[in-house]
């Protein structure tokens, strides 16, 4: 999911009541809500698709959130003793505890893989013990209703607090409202796909994935091997299976990284002609971004063609 939804997400459990119980405690939670994206930093390094084979792993599995809460609840516990020591410490924060420190950000960072597991790109969850990657297939990687539904729940809370008033139940009954979204979303999800899956010649997978605003809509990806039907559309010009991927990686190194990460992968014609390999749940892709595309011999997309 995208930072403002983990950021909220951080808000709002500390509004629900969790901000009371030590100070610098919505810091904690809400660094460590974006904590495992660290991993972004790879983006300065890797070129082409290589980030696909580094994100969403090593800092979204567990001995990381266990790592990194500790490392962001040694840092704040440090400023503030830093700033008790220059005199600049705030009289009305509450008194620093680093085990509850310890604690919120170890809530803070848990929520980041929950809520990433619920899209189609996908999560390592179990990295470095497996590399398997798990998607949730119900929520778009950005969801406004989500950024609504959470937003609302903080300023109506914090609004609430300002004014004396119960501002705990405020934010509880936001929770309690995205969870319902969440779950209705993934009632719509399991429904398409099992419908897809029951069908008289059921496809090897089925994905039903989230489109955005329109929560309550899915574009249906079916289809396996190389060969995918997007909704009416036929993407996909040859057969993928084990041996095909690695004769292409043999070929093209750089194509190992997009098929470690793909679940749905294929060769097509791009519209510039170039022979592409990409993932269908990203096949807008084609149109000539190189985020998850990698450029293949033209002649794998002509002999598959002709065959």
């Amino acid at each position: 999911m995208d930072n403002l939804t983990h950021s909220l997400a951080g808000a709002l459990l500390g509004q629900a009541g969790l901000k009371r119980k030590t100070g610098l405690a919505m810091p904690a939670l809400i660094i460590g809500a974006n904590l495992p994206d660290v991993d972004a930093a790879c983006f300065a390094w890797l070129g082409g698709v290589e980030h696909l084979a580094f994100r969403r792993g090593i800092t979204h599995g567990p001995p990381a959130l266990v790592l990194l809460p500790l490392l962001l609840a040694w840092a704040l516990w440090a400023f503030d003793r830093w700033q008790a020591k220059r005199g600049k410490r705030p009289a009305t924060r509450r008194p620093v505890r680093f085990g509850w420190l310890y604690a919120l950000a170890f809530i803070g960072c848990l929520s980041h893989p929950a809520l990433d597991w619920m899209n189609t790109y996908g999560i390592r969850l179990l990295e470095p013990f497996s590399h398997r990657w798990f998607h949730g297939d119900f929520i778009f990687i950005v969801d406004v209703w989500l950024w609504i539904g959470m937003g609302l729940g903080v300023w109506l809370s914090l609004r609430r607090e300002k004014r004396g008033q119960d501002w705990r139940r405020t934010a509880r009954i936001a929770i309690a409202g995205v969870l319902a979204y969440i779950g209705v979303n993934a009632a719509i999800t399991w429904q398409a796909e099992n419908t897809a899956l029951a069908a008289d010649m059921p496809p090897e997978i089925a994905i039903a994935s989230p489109v955005p605003v329109a929560f309550w809509q899915r574009q249906m990806i079916t289809g396996g091997e190389g060969h995918w039907r997007i909704d009416a559309k036929i993407v996909g010009s040859r057969d993928l299976t084990e041996a095909d991927k690695q004769a292409i990686i043999a070929q093209v190194p750089a194509a190992a990284p997009l098929l470690f990460w793909s679940r749905a992968p294929f060769v097509g014609l791009a519209d510039d002609g170039r022979c592409i390999l990409g993932d269908a749940r990203f096949a807008d892709s084609l149109a000539g971004g190189d985020r998850f595309t990698v450029e293949l011999p033209v002649e794998l997309c002509e002999s598959s063609a002709a065959g």
